[in-house]
């Protein structure tokens, strides 16, 4: 069907929420926020739960009018070999641009392209196998509705979130998701608002539904936020870790003195890892373990195998363990060092909380220390 012609019937090929077009799926609001008089800040407060309120209900009567074309909009993004390619001008464009950033987060390839940019070269950014997914709360915005024909010509499927199917967009779409007739929380019920905050929220069911279906996994989620505070929440231990080459290490036969008179290291480190001569994890001797035998006035324990009062079978991690879940087990057994042993158990590295200052949010550190004075924690 091409632009621009009356809406297909069933057999047209088009799916459209409701079966009724003309009737708006989202009611309109009765009463849009108003300014109050009472310039308090209670009444501040009032008026901004009011405009809360007012978006809110209008996303909760989306979920409830929601139906099979929003499934169809699903399998056509899914089915995609190519790009979802959203557009949208004004606010509707920038909730397009989050939509679009959703979608490449969360395993779709998309990106944004700008409908009055379209029409002077950024066409070409266009290809037959790509969807287009667009925005815009009349259906009849002027820079979507010049763009259209020149998507029907490359035969490119669309999905239009947009208020009404009756509307331009709403006719030259494979699928319309509604937003429905709404009324704006502005005071004027002008300003976009309740539209902007219904596009988005149809834009994120639209992604991650798309990217449950594809299931989408973890580590596919981790490869596309190396960055920033979920990036690291992320990482792998193996990314955090002190490279074995690194860390202090000892043989069991090894005496304590013989130990600590050795150099440390280049990047100072609590505990000295005491690995067996085929590469296994024999034990671990920490600060803490030589402050202890100081207390007790052992010191005749100095010229002993380190083997001998060393803590063996300690707790470790494996390669490939989620930098968070190791995280957790450093809290829940207050430990400070964690060694980091691959799949046959031989020593890869190990995990210091020293190094993890900087590298992972705050709160993933809050991690109760050992007091020399306390007895270590029994071995896992």
């Amino acid at each position: 069907m091409g632009y621009g012609e009356p809406e297909a019937g069933a057999t047209g090929g088009k799916l459209h929420c409701g079966g009724l077009p003309s009737r708006p799926i989202v009611p309109p609001l009765m009463d849009a926020p108003r300014p109050s008089a009472d310039q308090t800040d209670a009444g501040l407060v009032a008026h901004g739960r009011e405009i809360l309120r007012a978006e809110g209900e209008a996303i909760l009567q989306s979920a409830d009018s929601l139906d099979a074309a929003f499934a169809r909009a699903v399998r056509i993004v899914v089915d995609c070999t190519g790009s979802v390619v959203v557009t949208g001008i004004g606010k509707a464009g920038l909730v397009a641009r989050k939509i679009s950033a959703t979608l490449a987060s969360t395993g779709t390839p998309s990106h944004f392209l700008h409908p009055a940019e379209a029409m002077h070269g950024d066409l070409g950014a266009l290809r037959r196998d790509d969807v287009v997914l667009a925005l815009s709360q009349s259906g009849e915005t002027e820079e979507i509705t010049r763009l259209l024909p020149h998507v029907a010509a490359r035969k490119i499927r669309i999905v239009a979130l947009t208020g009404s199917a009756q509307s331009a967009l709403g006719r030259a779409a494979d699928v319309v998701v509604p937003t429905g007739s709404v009324r704006e929380a502005c005071a004027l019920g002008l300003a976009p608002s309740t539209s902007t905050s219904l596009m988005l929220a149809l834009g994120d069911a639209l992604a991650l539904v798309t990217s449950r279906l594809r299931q989408f996994t973890h580590e596919e989620f981790a490869a596309r936020h190396p960055g920033g505070s979920l990036g690291r929440q992320l990482m792998l231990v193996d990314d955090a870790m002190r490279p074995f080459a690194q860390c202090r290490t000892a043989r069991p036969t090894d005496t304590v003195r013989e130990v600590f008179a050795r150099p440390l290291p280049a990047r100072r480190t609590g505990a000295v890892m005491i690995v067996a001569d085929d590469g296994h994890l024999a034990g671990i001797f920490t600060d803490s373990d030589l402050a202890r035998l100081f207390e007790r006035r052992n010191d005749a324990a100095l010229d002993h195998p380190i083997g001998a009062v060393m803590t063996a079978r300690p707790t470790t991690v494996g390669l490939g363990t989620r930098l968070r879940d190791a995280l957790a087990l450093l809290e829940a057994r207050r430990l400070s060092e964690l060694p980091v042993v691959d799949e046959t158990g031989r020593v890869a590295g190990l995990l210091d909380i020293v190094d993890l200052v900087g590298m992972v949010p705050a709160e993933m550190l809050e991690l109760p220390l050992p007091s020399p004075s306390v007895p270590a924690p029994a071995a896992a």
